[in-house]
């Protein structure tokens, strides 16, 4: 008996999983924020997602926010929810407001909560808000490691990590996702990797500088790139994740693996974090870019660094995050939340 999923958030990420969904004989709703009206519009149309620019495949079903709903009816089976990270609360009142049952939800939503002096999982949020507002636990899951939307929509290998503190649930989705290129792993590690899908984003703007930074150093006699330097900036990134995961509670096997350093590399190639990066190694600072060249962008990264600042600095005060071995996310902050040029602490890298 085939399955049927229902997608909240038509973006580029959401939408690329209609295809491993309707690869496995699914029966797939994607439904659009307000913000995918012309995305789902298209999509009802003629099929074609027009950011995605690919034609998805034939009977899926689209829908606006405003019948998610009807949408979800009383057999949808999941739900996937796609949306932003400053979307978590909004698809917490769409979710809260139709779930009549527990329908199981996976999220591909990258970020954390922040707290008084720590942060937490998304996952678990939505799970503890939804309990709190239905009064029956919904079981949630989660996505993690390198995947990027575009080559998903056209069939590229693509290996992830599927998520939950129930191992049978996680599992519950790995069988039924798995395609021939599309070939998800299981974790019940839910803070390490959460931690390492949120806080690529936020590191792959440090090594996106060195990228940034080679446009305004001399041109040497030998043509020399600045390799080097994205590849100390990378190493750091890797140890500073291990350190807010090992903070809040997550496991090493999460920051060596796909969630952390194969997501970071795939993030650091290209994309809205990298680009920022670009911009700040050329010497401007966070709020020059946002008033300019990014203005209409949204960068997880930066959204992600403004919002869990004063968390991760109490952290650090309160000691159960050690500022000493945590020099680039220091650095990083202070370019997000001050204004200030990003100039990357080389000498104290070597010290942790």
């Amino acid at each position: 008996m085939s399955l049927t999923a229902t997608i909240l958030g038509a973006g580029v990420m959401g939408s690329a999983m209609v295809l491993p969904f309707a690869d496995r004989g699914m029966r797939v709703r994607l439904v659009g924020t307000h913000i995918d009206r012309a995305i789902i519009d298209s999509v009802a149309a003629t099929g074609l997602h027009p950011k995605l620019n690919v034609t998805l495949p034939k009977g899926i079903a689209a829908f606006h926010h405003e019948d998610f709903g009807k949408a979800v009816g009383d057999d949808t089976d999941f739900i996937l929810l796609g949306v932003a990270s400053a979307g978590v609360e909004w698809a917490i009142d769409k979710l809260a407001g139709v779930l009549k049952k527990p329908i199981p939800v996976i999220m591909i939503t990258k970020g954390m909560s922040p707290q008084e002096a720590t942060l937490a999982a998304f996952p678990d949020v939505v799970q503890a808000a939804l309990e709190k507002r239905l009064g029956f636990k919904v079981p949630v899951a989660a996505i993690g490691g390198p995947c990027i939307a575009g080559e998903l929509a056209v069939r590229r290998q693509t290996g992830t990590v599927i998520v939950s503190r129930d191992p049978k649930l996680a599992q519950f989705f790995a069988e039924n996702f798995v395609t021939e290129y599309y070939h998800p792993r299981v974790s019940t590690d839910m803070i390490g990797v959460e931690v390492c899908a949120a806080f690529k984003n936020f590191f792959a703007i440090s090594v996106g500088w060195a990228h940034g930074k080679l446009e305004v150093l001399p041109e040497s006699e030998n043509k020399a790139r600045n390799n080097n330097a994205a590849a100390i900036l990378f190493d750091q990134a890797v140890r500073e994740m291990m350190e807010l995961t090992r903070a809040l509670g997550g496991g090493a096997e999460s920051v060596w693996g796909m969630p952390g350093t194969g997501d970071l590399y795939v993030t650091c190639q290209a994309g809205r974090n990298s680009r920022l990066g670009n911009h700040l190694g050329r010497g401007l600072t966070y709020g020059e870019v946002k008033a300019g060249p990014m203005r209409e962008d949204t960068i997880e990264g930066a959204e992600l660094g403004r919002s869990v600042a004063t968390s991760l600095r109490a952290m650090m005060k309160a000691g159960t995050l050690s500022q000493q071995r945590v020099p680039l996310t220091s650095a990083l902050l202070d370019c997000l939340t001050n204004n200030t040029p990003l100039d990357p602490p080389w000498s104290t890298f070597h010290m942790n």
